[in-house]
């Protein structure tokens, strides 16, 4: 009968990694988040943009603006 330690020493060594299917999954997870990044970066430019067109309909309404005091030290 084998003690736990010399058990484990062989459950370990059988233990391979698939070095092929762990590169191939990584390129892919890596090409999906920088394609996800530019998507996230794009769309938010072009939100960015359509407020600013937003923004020039607000301007002509002239909004009250308030005056704030100079500060003394």
């Amino acid at each position: 009968m084998a003690t736990t330690g010399e058990s484990m020493l062989a459950d370990q060594s059988a233990f391979q990694y698939d070095y092929d299917t762990l590169r191939t999954t990584g390129v892919i997870l890596a090409v999906i988040m920088f394609v996800t990044g530019i998507l996230i970066a794009l769309s938010n430019k072009f939100k960015c943009a359509k407020s600013s067109s937003n923004s020039s309909l607000i301007e002509g309404s002239q909004l009250p603006k308030t005056e704030v005091p100079p500060q003394t030290v």
